[in-house]
């Protein structure tokens, strides 16, 4: 009989739940390489290790903390790790402030070459013209994962080769965790036939809070009809591949604005989370980019670079959190972009969160106040500038251009 793996994740969809900030050491000072603990190998005893509260909450018994993603367990979820993977794992004990109980980094030791990509639905890889060319052949995103287990030998907890995300682990251990009543972590299965494709978009009758969802939605189409004349119909993926968007629906809207302007806006990061019945805007933001250039009706570039930032934003945790606290950059993948906007790398880069006088900065909901955060497309030159500066001189002299949040494709740099 084949064995059965699991994904085992971060479950966003807990209520009041915290998040953790990243391991530091005893002293305060971040620690060097903050993905190492996500690595799949051993690493040498790290010494006293403590991790700030980010977001104040509902303690969890799994947490992936910072943007290593670092995993964070208490004594009970070590304990299952302890005693059924001790060849796999290793446990350091971290102080985790505010709490007097244990809690433990689990580093998972294995990482195996076992995605089985025809039975994925959908693999993308890194290429020697990504920014990271030291990633080529490796995975940049995975949707339906499926795993060979003809190449997992007797391992039972292990991660995978050029793909860091998920930690694996066996139907025994996923039992055991459940046992525990396990928070904060939930398990998708990775062997079996293929994926079926459900669409990606839950119909409202599927979420276990259906009427907070209509009003939420409800409240967020108001908020786009007071900026302007929003798009009917929103507009969604041929092929989705929304699982991390809060309702599993991905979709954006475009809205004419005044003087010839277009806004184009994500429509759904603020749905409630599907899988709770207890009130919530998702990840709390919607995400803007306006531009004073002409737009066609299927969004134009805007809504390109808009779909590949949102995604960005949907699958990584600690970047939905930070975007409630300041201005983020990121760069995302330059195809079908605009030529000036992309850097010889093949990227561009955008600033989140950039002040806009003529935006709101939130709007309510009946599940709480949701920011609107803005989207700047940057010239390869600001890009540059940013990674050499930093972004408070970068932001000045946007804000001295007039209106920072506007993007364009044909501009003079600030810089």
């Amino acid at each position: 009989m084949e064995r059965r793996f699991f994904d085992l994740w971060v479950d966003v969809y807990v209520p009041g739940r915290w998040y953790l900030a990243e391991p530091a050491t005893s002293s305060g000072e971040e620690i060097e390489d903050p993905w190492m603990f996500s690595a799949g190998r051993p690493v040498a005893d790290p010494g006293p290790l403590r991790i700030p509260i980010f977001k104040p909450g509902k303690p969890l018994d799994i947490e992936f903390a910072g943007v290593g993603n670092t995993p964070v367990v208490n004594e009970q979820i070590a304990s299952v790790f302890r005693e059924m993977a001790p060849n796999d794992v290793q446990l350091f004990p971290v102080e985790v402030e505010g709490q007097a109980d244990p809690y433990y980094i689990l580093n998972v030791t294995r990482e195996i070459r076992c995605i089985d990509d025809a039975a994925c639905e959908e693999v993308q890889y890194f290429t020697q013209d990504d920014v990271r060319s030291d990633l080529a052949g490796q995975y940049r995103s995975v949707i339906g994962l499926r795993i060979d287990t003809s190449k997992v030998a007797e391992a039972r907890v292990f991660r995978l080769w050029g793909y860091y995300h998920p930690i694996i682990v066996d139907v025994g251990i996923k039992e055991a965790l459940e046992r525990t009543g396990i928070s904060g972590g939930r398990f998708v299965e990775v062997t079996g036939p293929k994926a079926v494709a459900t669409g990606g978009n839950l119909l409202p009758e599927t979420h276990k809070n259906p009427e907070l969802l209509r009003q939420v939605e409800s409240a967020r189409k108001a908020a786009f009809r007071n900026l302007g004349e929003p798009s009917e119909e929103s507009i969604t993926p041929i092929v989705p591949h929304g699982d991390a968007w809060p309702s599993a629906r991905q979709a954006w809207r475009i809205i004419r604005r005044p003087a010839g302007r277009t806004l184009c806006v994500s429509d759904g990061l603020s749905d409630p989370f599907h899988g709770s019945t207890e009130p919530s805007c998702g990840y709390g933001l919607e995400l803007a980019i306006e531009t004073d250039e002409p737009v066609p009706d299927d969004g134009g570039w805007t809504l390109l670079l808009l779909r590949r930032v949102s995604d960005e934003v949907a699958q990584h945790e600690h970047l939905s959190k930070a975007l409630l606290e300041g201005v983020l950059s990121m760069e995302v993948p330059g195809k079908d972009m605009p030529e000036p906007l992309v850097t010889r790398d093949g990227r561009v880069g955008v600033l989140l969160g950039v002040e806009a006088t003529t935006l709101p900065i939130s709007f309510p909901t009946p599940a709480g106040d949701v920011r609107l955060v803005t989207v700047k497309a940057l010239l390869p030159k600001e890009l540059a500038f940013l990674l050499e500066r930093g972004k408070v001189e970068l932001l000045r002299r946007l804000a001295e251009s007039g209106e920072p949040h506007l993007s364009r494709s044909w501009r003079k740099p600030v810089v």
